[in-house]
């Protein structure tokens, strides 16, 4: 059993005692503290709900909607929906905020509440603790009987989040139509399912094949997108000459492709891709976390933009979208943020940018992969000791590496010419996580093997 309290929400695998997992009495208890603190905040009483297909969505669904009716709250309920819906639904709606009932990447056993502002976006590191600190407390008033909360069905939020995309700028869905696509979606068994086809219809892809496409939250691999989940969606692609693969993960923020021959696109060139076509219709800057690929620099600075990194975690990344204003951002695993519709992870217009950007390259998409310079990441991590002190080790590898360019907004993260390596604590688990990045394999392996050698050389001396 698990349960993570973060500032940005609550996730922890099902079932188990109270404060060991995530249990109905932690739902209304974490729930209770994020409706108390809507309620002070006087930006009205609406609260969006919405859930992905996990097996345990429809119960954590009721707590969460009896919970914020007994507060006196208004529940819009979109059902089975996605992240990026909900975002959206929240600011369509000018609600106060919402919960999306949805843990993402991780398997069937998690479920989590993912807590939103009156912006549709993740609340901020200060509402997150407040929730936090006022769950703990558990000195919450309930409304009485004659103001309890209102609960209303709306499952109109797919279409009007389509229908935004369709109306973004840069999106052409008859170019789309024109190239009649064969694609394949690999949809996890949750609402990617229901999104992803409608949305390609809309842009007129007419031949599209599902797989995994019962919404049973019983997923039929490991939910994350990563290239190793995806043999059957690669296998699929080429058996049926299919022109493209699509993956989303179960709540759809995350974004990845497959090319026509059965190998995937990558999903750190998700939003490569994605900024490449922007900048090319709209000059500015763009920002990805500070372990995402390079080649997001390299695009942007061709296109005479400026690029920024963040730390790690999509509210750092809107943060500095908006500091910089940045014309498009995301994360190197595939999520891609479009101020212009809204500053959340959305699949489904990454989707339409992409496949508009496709369509006006005359490429096919392996043709256009090769288009972006090839960088490999090397993701590794070393276990620590309770012992051991992070920030000294941190302060002698800026020390050994002082010559290099050295960013220490979240951790280390050291450029050598076009390489780098980041070095960050986990939030979750006691290690130091180790990604580093070049052009070759061999090269991002061996600047990460040479760093962890120096972590634990540094660790035997401090003993």
């Amino acid at each position: 059993m698990a349960l993570i309290k973060s500032i940005s929400g609550i996730r922890g695998t099902i079932g188990g005692k109270p404060g060991t997992g995530l249990t109905p009495i932690d739902v209304v208890k974490f729930t209770a503290a994020y409706g108390v603190i809507v309620l002070q905040q006087d930006a009205g009483k609406k609260v969006i709900v919405g859930r992905d297909g996990r097996i345990s969505g429809a119960m954590v669904r009721s707590l969460v909607v009896a919970t914020l009716q007994g507060l006196g709250l208004e529940v819009i309920d979109l059902g089975l929906s996605t992240t990026p819906t909900v975002e959206m639904a929240v600011k369509m709606e000018g609600a106060a905020g919402g919960i999306i009932l949805t843990a993402s990447h991780n398997p069937k056993e998690w479920n989590a509440l993912k807590l939103l502002n009156k912006d549709g976006e993740f609340i901020s590191a200060e509402t997150g603790a407040r929730v936090l600190e006022l769950a703990e407390q558990e000195d919450i008033t309930f409304a009485e009987i004659n103001k309890l909360g209102t609960i209303t069905e709306d499952d109109s939020f797919m279409q009007r989040h389509i229908d935004a995309i369709l109306a973004h700028p840069l999106v052409n869905a008859e170019a789309v139509k024109a190239k009649k696509y064969k694609v394949i979606v690999d949809a996890v068994n949750s609402t990617g399912a229901t999104f992803v086809p409608a949305l390609l219809k809309a842009l007129g892809v007419e031949e599209v094949s599902v797989l995994n496409g019962e919404v049973t939250g019983n997923f039929a691999h490991n939910p994350e997108p990563l290239p190793e989940n995806l043999r059957e969606l690669c296998n699929e692609v080429a058996r049926k000459n299919a022109d493209l693969g699509i993956a989303v993960d179960p709540d759809v923020d995350r974004l990845c492709f497959v090319c026509e021959d059965g190998t995937p696109f990558g999903e750190e060139y998700t939003l490569v891709a994605v900024a490449d076509y922007v900048l090319s219709k709209q000059k500015g800057n763009t920002v990805s976390n500070l372990s995402s690929t390079r080649a997001l620099r390299d695009v942007t600075e061709l296109h005479g933009g400026q690029y920024f990194g963040s730390a790690v975690g999509e509210v750092n990344v809107v943060s500095k979208m908006k500091e910089v204003n940045a014309v498009i951002g995301g994360e190197g695993n595939g999520g891609i943020i479009d101020p212009q519709l809204h500053y959340g992870r959305d699949a489904l217009v990454g989707i339409a940018l992409f496949l508009t950007h496709l369509a006006q390259s005359g490429k096919g998409i392996g043709a256009l992969r090769q288009t972006y310079p090839n960088y490999f990441i090397s993701k590794n991590k070393i276990e620590l000791d309770e012992s051991v002190d992070v920030k000294a080790i941190f302060e002698k590898i800026k020390t050994k590496y002082s010559k290099q360019p050295i960013n220490t907004e979240d951790g280390i993260k050291i450029e050598f010419d076009k390489d780098w390596v980041h070095l960050r604590t986990s939030n979750t688990e006691p290690i130091i996580r180790i990604y580093s990045e070049s052009n070759t394999e061999t090269t991002a392996n061996n600047i990460a093997k040479r760093i962890m050698e120096d972590i634990k050389e540094m660790m035997q001396e401090s003993v």
